[in-house]
């Protein structure tokens, strides 16, 4: 078991004590940086101070101090110093965004720059099905970061397109079939692997 950085409204059992282990925040790494820290706050119930559902109500003190202290855990000393005078979560979160993803302008180039490199992906000869998937992934997911929209229908035509040969045959029953509007990615690439496997047995 990981010796844990700050404890979670622990509990005492035989076993010790159970917390978590929090993500560091580097210069290159803020978009999974990000989702790890939203999950470990949502289980310490204080991501609503973060994002609250309604702005107007008042955020409570004590609940703010906790997120800090969550977010205190995840991030570098040269980081902390530039953000220590932030009265609250949300101001702290918000000037960190600023600092790893940029200024507005910054964001709009970094988006077009990801949205390049999705159209121009392919599955080329080193990569695998699953490697494919997780790089096309990884574009969607920070591009969606960067709060610009692209649908499932996307990459699911994206997959469908840059398929290679072996997989032509079980790729052309899905589109007439399937209804590719409305179709996860994950179910199509499972179609594929089922295929794949299929193929070598």
């Amino acid at each position: 078991m990981p010796k844990y950085m700050l404890r979670m409204d622990t509990q005492k059992s035989k076993e010790g004590s159970v917390g978590l282990n929090y993500p560091m925040l580097a210069r290159n790494n803020y978009s999974a940086w990000s989702l790890r820290m939203k999950v470990f706050m949502q289980a310490q119930g204080v991501w609503d101070v973060v994002e609250p559902d309604n702005p107007k109500i008042a955020v409570d003190t004590k609940m703010d101090k906790v997120a800090l202290a969550v977010i205190y855990q995840g991030i570098p000393e040269d980081m902390l110093l530039s953000i220590a005078e932030k009265k609250t979560v949300k101001e702290d979160r918000d000037s960190l965004k600023v600092m790893s993803i940029g200024a507005d302008r910054v964001q709009k180039a970094k988006v077009q720059t990801l949205r390049m490199e999705f159209e121009s992906m392919n599955m080329e000869k080193t990569y695998n099905l699953d490697e494919f998937y997780l790089k096309l992934y990884g574009i969607v997911s920070n591009i969606r970061l960067l709060r610009e929209k692209l649908e499932e229908t996307n990459m699911v035509k994206k997959l469908m397109r840059h398929v290679p040969s072996k997989y032509l045959q079980i790729a052309s029953t899905i589109e007439p079939y399937g209804d590719i509007e409305s179709i996860l990615v994950e179910e199509v690439v499972g179609r594929l692997k089922a295929h794949e496997e299929r193929l070598r047995g």
